[in-house]
């Protein structure tokens, strides 16, 4: 009998609250629904429990956002060449070598804007970072300011740590003469992925001094760099112009000009990508019979 005139005021309650447009919920379990879930400051602890608000419902998680573009899927590194202070502590110039070389240097100068090189790699690459992100890639950087310490043994162990499908080491070059300009691509000329690294190389050029005009030095095979010979993955030292070159200095340091260097990469980067990074997937032969 209790039962059933608990049950009877229940529906007459409900029956009153949707006449009068109110929420459909008893009214202790809408003061549960208020109470405070108690803090860790509180003498005596309460079970957690979730407080559920019927009135807003809860809304979907959105998905996980998918990355598009030209690059989507690639993991590539940057490193922006130099830093403010040069270290001249050695380190081995490849793995087992008895030959040292100093960790870092703090890089060339504008002749013209007066520019550190150290400042305009860091500037490109940060562009770089930004437009490679927008064409669905990850990025992984050696640094992002200028007061760094990182030697270019430490460079290269940071990107194979991290497992890059390639890195690219953002520098521009220097000559006692001032009349030099030009493009240049320097590889590994052997250990891991030297091919791939030349192959980068190649098309980096190609479609760098396409974009920019600027003049083609060629893609040089050496191995007296540092962080070429400590990486296990494709890398490429990208000289893009000379700052000891008045006209390239200005260009370098120009935004409309680092656009069209950026482009360059990105074109590179794609062409690389669909040829030597993309999963190779086995196709039937003999009518379906591998």
């Amino acid at each position: 009998m209790i039962v059933a005139i608990v049950t009877v005021m229940t529906m007459l309650w409900t029956a009153a609250a949707l006449a009068d447009g109110a929420p459909t919920v008893p009214p202790d379990v809408r003061g549960q629904s208020a109470q405070t879930v108690s803090t860790e400051a509180d003498a005596t602890p309460t079970p957690e429990v979730e407080v559920i608000d019927f009135i807003t419902y809860p809304q979907e998680t959105p998905a996980p956002t998918q990355r598009t573009g030209r690059l989507s899927g690639m993991l590539i590194g940057l490193d922006p060449g130099h830093q403010a202070h040069a270290n001249r502590d050695k380190e081995p110039l490849s793995p087992g070598s008895n030959e040292l070389k100093n960790k870092v240097s703090s890089g060339t100068q504008g002749v013209k804007t007066r520019i550190n090189e150290y400042e305009t790699n860091l500037t490109i690459a940060l562009k770089l970072r930004d437009r490679l992100e927008a064409e669905g890639a990850r990025v992984v950087m050696t640094r992002t300011t200028h007061d760094v310490n990182i030697s270019n043994v430490e460079r290269a162990q940071m990107m194979n740590a991290a497992g890059v499908d390639i890195w690219l080491r953002i520098h521009c070059n220097g000559s006692d003469n001032h009349d030099v300009h030009g493009m240049s691509m320097y590889v590994r000329d052997s250990g891991p992925c030297a091919d791939e690294s030349y192959a980068a190389g190649e098309m980096l050029l190609e479609e760098m001094t396409a974009t920019t005009g600027a003049q083609n030095r060629g893609v040089h095979k050496s191995d007296s760099y540092t962080g070429n010979n400590w990486s296990e993955v494709p890398c490429v030292l990208v000289e893009m112009g000379y700052e000891s070159n008045p006209d390239e200095d200005v260009k370098l340091n120009d935004g409309a000009y680092q656009d069209k260097l950026i482009e360059g990469y990105v074109n590179a980067l794609e062409r690389w990508n669909n040829k030597y990074n993309r999963p190779k997937v086995s196709q039937p032969e003999n009518n379906g019979v591998m």
